[in-house]
């Protein structure tokens, strides 16, 4: 399957940040009551996440309305564990009001992990199934893995094929850090009217190749019920 349209081709890795934190600023201003954004991690949305809590954009944004959940968390005993929750909290500091901030519980067993983050999500909700009518988040923010996965969800594992459950555990990854994860599913994150793809860097121009081609991977099917735009720099899309 070939990356979703739109795609924009920007500068470098600091400008996709940039456009992501102004789609953002957008998607909050468009509501008047509370916001949902699903985070990724990684080296693009780290720049993404200093940039809104920089001075150019932490007024823009409002922070109280603001309530943010993790696409996937590495999990378990390792220094790895809690690893996207802590990107967040260093970027964010205080600007999160006690509550707002999501994490994937990550000092456990992966399936208790899931467990949990599924009940935090039907509490975010409200509802023990998804709405088509009704997203589960505002924005959500995904990645491109040199293998082709999004989330956690890695090519020919099983996890990248749920269709009812929200969150999966991934007991075993498919590329390095090989720890256990905890994974939102293909329709979790689909459940949204808009998905930005933050893709940077050269490392990232076979996989897009491979969807370009057609090859069905995961990140090929991740797909937003209205919009999902793909934001890469030059070295990726080149």
């Amino acid at each position: 399957m070939s990356a979703p349209a739109p795609r924009e081709v920007l500068p470098d890795a600091d400008a996709v940040a940039r456009a992501a934190a102004e789609r953002l600023v957008e998607v909050a201003a468009a509501k008047v009551d509370e916001v949902g954004i699903c985070l990724s991690g990684g080296s693009t949305p780290k720049l993404l996440y200093r940039l809104l809590a920089g001075p150019e954009f932490r007024t823009s944004l409002p922070w109280a309305r603001l309530h943010w959940f993790f696409g996937d968390e590495r999990v378990g005993g390792g220094p790895e564990a809690g690893s996207n929750r802590r990107l967040a909290e260093e970027a964010f500091g205080d600007l999160v009001p006690p509550g707002h901030l999501h994490p994937i519980p990550a000092d456990g067993p992966p399936q208790d992990g899931a467990a949990a983050y599924a009940a935090e999500l039907r509490r975010w909700y409200g509802t023990e199934r998804l709405d088509p009518a009704r997203p589960l988040f505002d924005l959500v923010l995904l990645g491109l893995g040199e293998d082709g996965h999004t989330a956690s969800l890695f090519p020919g594992k099983p996890e990248a094929r749920e269709a009812e459950a929200w969150v999966v555990a991934v007991p075993e990854a498919g590329l390095a850090p090989f720890v256990p994860r905890v994974s939102l599913t293909l329709p979790a994150l689909g459940a949204t009217p808009l998905a930005l793809f933050l893709v940077t860097g050269e490392a990232k121009r076979a996989p897009l190749a491979r969807l370009a081609a057609g090859e069905d991977l995961p990140a090929g099917r991740a797909r937003a019920r209205g919009e999902t735009v793909w934001l890469l720099d030059e070295a990726a899309a080149a």
